[in-house]
This record gives C-alpha cells, structure tokens and sequence, in this order.
C-alpha cells in the first residue's frame, strides 16, 4: 500500500508539473503576442501620419496655389512699419524680444534655416531670430496660431500650399509656414489666425542699403492660397535687404 501510495503521489507530482509547465507556455505565448501587437501598433502610428499627408496632398496636386483654402477676402490690408536690424547679428541662443506678433524685421542670428524645408509644426520650428534672419533674405514667412494647428483641414491646406513651393533652386519659392507660438509673444489681432510678413526695401528696385526699408504685414481670419499669392507676387524675394542669400 505504501508502495501505491508513492506511486498516486509521483504521478500528482508529475500532473501538476505539467500543468505548470503548460500554463507557463501559455503565459510565454500570450506575453508574445500582446508584444507583438505592440509592435504592429507603432508601427502603424508611425506609418499613420506620412501616409495620411500624402493621402491629403494628392487632392492639392493639380490645384493651382491660389485655389488653396479660403478667398482672399478672408485677410485685411497690409500694413508696414519702418525696419530695422539690417545685418545686426546676435549670438545663437541669445534672448532677443520682437515688439511685434509675429516679427517682420530685427536683428537676429547668424545663420537662416535652410530653404529646403517649407512647413514646421510647435515640436521643431526653428527660433525666432534664425527665421528672421530669412526674412533678410527676402523669405515670406506664413505664421499659423494654435487654432490653425488644431484644425486638420487648415493644415491639410498648408501642406498643400507646401508642397507648392518645394525646392531650392528657385528662389521663388522662399517660403516658410511656421506656428507662431503663445510664448513667443502677443497674440495675432482679434479673429485673426494667419499671418504673412516679408523684409522690403520699399520695392524690389529700391537700394537694399537705403533707408526706406520696412516690415510688411497682412492678417488672415484662415489659410488662403490666393492671398498668399498675391502678397508674394507684390512682395517678392527680391525685394529684400539679401535677396540673393540662400
């Protein structure tokens, strides 16, 4: 009987045994899969936005610039103001503080941020005083507030208009959109989401030494291509105190 009764033990021993080891290999098969959809999962977030930019570009592509977003009749009248800080360069890094939302002119850093990349979003927007000093180069920069940002359909319309303007041979295409963010200052007048700014020398065939330098602005209540448009075309890129600096 003792005999049988080692024997009833092992063979409990053994059972449970390998029911733990099944329960182990099923808990090493879940924690697997759960890993593996994880993974599936950033994967696709990551695919997500790239391919839902060129989802939203594809109906831009054979749209002209100025049938992009809204009328023109959605911004107001430009406005200028006498310019200053004409090659008055500061160390990168330094505090530099603009009377105006946003910058059209002012001294700045010594390097611009390069022509290739057209739109920026709050994460990697270069800083104030690099994108002023494209304005010297006879840059238009596009300023968005975080209402634009918020809305998908605006920011659709700004890849488009983007995209219109890719390259860097041509200059052209010296455009930049860029948020204009809460700490960098006031905020854009009253129902106005959308600014446009360039550094003129009061006509492109005016003296880019001269005094008669100044900041051009125009407010828009929402993106509009035609706007743009003819804010470019009547201040171009060389009508700047740098126009043939990349």
């Amino acid at each position: 009987m003792a005999k049988q009764a080692k024997t009833d033990r092992q063979a409990v021993i053994e059972q449970i045994r390998s029911q733990q080891k099944s329960a182990e290999k099923r808990r090493g098969l879940a924690i697997v899969g759960v890993c593996a959809v994880v993974a599936l999962l950033i994967v696709a977030l990551a695919a997500y936005r790239p391919i839902k930019n060129w989802w939203d570009l594809r109906q831009f592509r054979d749209v002209a610039l100025d049938k992009i977003g809204a009328p023109a009749s959605v911004c107001g009248k430009e406005t200028t103001k006498k310019a200053t800080g004409n090659q008055q360069h500061v160390p990168d890094g330094q505090a530099i503080f603009y009377d105006d939302a946003p910058p059209a002119f002012g001294e700045h850093y010594g390097t611009p941020d390069p022509m290739t990349r057209k739109l920026y979003t709050e994460g990697d927007r270069p800083q104030l005083g690099t994108l002023v000093h494209n304005l010297e180069h006879g840059y238009t920069i596009l300023w968005y507030d975080q209402s634009v940002a918020d809305d998908s359909d605006q920011m659709s319309e700004l890849r488009g208009i983007a995209d219109k303007m890719a390259g860097t041979s041509n200059f052209r295409f010296k455009f930049k959109a860029v948020p204009w963010l809460e700490s960098d200052g006031k905020a854009f007048p009253k129902d106005q989401h959308i600014a446009f700014t360039h550094w003129s020398i009061g006509g492109a065939d005016k003296d880019p030494s001269g005094d008669g330098q100044v900041g051009v602005w125009q407010y828009c209540s929402s993106v509009s291509g035609a706007a743009l448009s003819d804010f470019m075309i009547k201040y171009p890129y060389m009508d700047s105190p740098e126009p043939n600096s990349m």
